[in-house]
């Protein structure tokens, strides 16, 4: 038995139904997009069993994309939860034969508040089908169940449907990286679109020692702080320069070195610093990359530290470029 052959086989029958999905897309498809466009209120997806799963995911796809949904099982639409349908919704309901016991029988009273409803079904005579305002087709050559009994090409095309739908309604808003950033915003894309410098910069118990401190108390602060740095600042805590691991390493190779001389005798004078904490911290990550440092070093107008940014803060944050 080649089970690599049998695996691939799967996967063309699936493909082959989305491809030939796609030349019949008519303007049933186009109705559906008219209907969840206009829908001033939510959009309810239903199903049962594989429908149902299918029907949940649909649902979160069409949240995070702009359009308030939610899933709704018909069991429980029958027991009470019918009253979640209201006024100015839609409902897109999925059935492969059309003729789901427990989906059927919410139809009638959603009928009866005139709810557009929205048929995902392979019979286009189904009682389904009757009732939908628009009928979107999934019907298949043949599942790739070698039994025919598992629903898996039948519920890869509802599915890829339920994108069709929701990619398309995107591009009709015109529904922009900013608008998803904003219903993902703690993934890498809301992340890196919202994150700033302010939300992740530190502010507390700073590395910071005066004009006039030696190194070996530098070295003691730098220790505590776990930076891997220190801020050298005036007695208003205005940033003069920064003692960083490297500059240590650097100064032991000088014949004048002497721990007992000021830290600011071996720091880096003018290290990079950035004014405004309103920055994204996707933009101080590629200020960070750019200039080869570690550590960014977060002023106000008059140069006094309000903040460190270091990249491990950014990278421990999912922050990317």
């Amino acid at each position: 038995m080649d089970l690599i052959a049998i695996a691939r086989e799967t996967l063309h029958i699936e493909a082959e139904a989305l491809v030939e999905a796609s030349h019949r897309m008519d303007h049933s498809f186009l109705e559906a997009i008219e209907i969840i466009e206009s829908t001033k209120g939510k959009l309810i997806v239903t199903g049962v069993g594989k429908s149902g799963h299918v029907g949940i995911k649909m649902a979160a796809t069409f949240a995070s994309t702009g359009t308030a949904s939610f899933f709704l099982h018909p069991t429980e639409a029958l027991h009470g939860d019918l009253g979640m349908i209201g006024e100015g919704d839609s409902v897109i309901a999925i059935s492969y034969s059309g003729e789901s016991e427990e989906l059927i029988k919410i139809l009638p009273h959603i009928k009866r508040f005139d709810i557009p409803l929205i048929g995902i079904t392979a019979d286009i005579d189904s009682t389904l089908a009757r009732y939908s305002d628009s009928v979107i087709s999934i019907e298949i050559e043949k599942e790739a169940c070698p039994l025919g009994a598992a629903p898996t090409t039948s519920t890869t095309l509802t599915m890829a449907m339920g994108d069709a739908l929701a990619v398309a309604l995107m591009n009709k808003r015109g529904f922009k990286e900013e608008d998803f950033a904003s219903f993902h915003p703690g993934g890498s894309l809301g992340k890196r679109l919202f994150v700033k410098i302010k939300d992740l910069m530190r502010k507390e118990n700073l590395p910071i020692v005066r004009e006039d401190t030696t190194l070996k108390e530098a070295i003691v602060v730098m220790s505590e702080g776990k930076l891997g740095s220190v801020l050298v600042a005036d007695a208003d805590n205005r940033l003069l320069a920064l003692l960083s691991d490297g500059d240590l390493r650097r100064a032991l190779m000088r014949e004048d070195f002497d721990i007992s001389h000021r830290a600011l005798d071996y720091a880096s004078l003018e290290p990079k610093s950035y004014q405004n904490s309103e920055l994204l911290a996707s933009e101080a990550l590629e200020i960070i990359e750019k200039n080869l440092i570690q550590l960014l070093v977060i002023t106000d107008d008059e140069f006094r530290i309000v903040g460190i940014l270091h990249i491990h803060d950014l990278v421990t944050a999912g922050i990317k470029r």
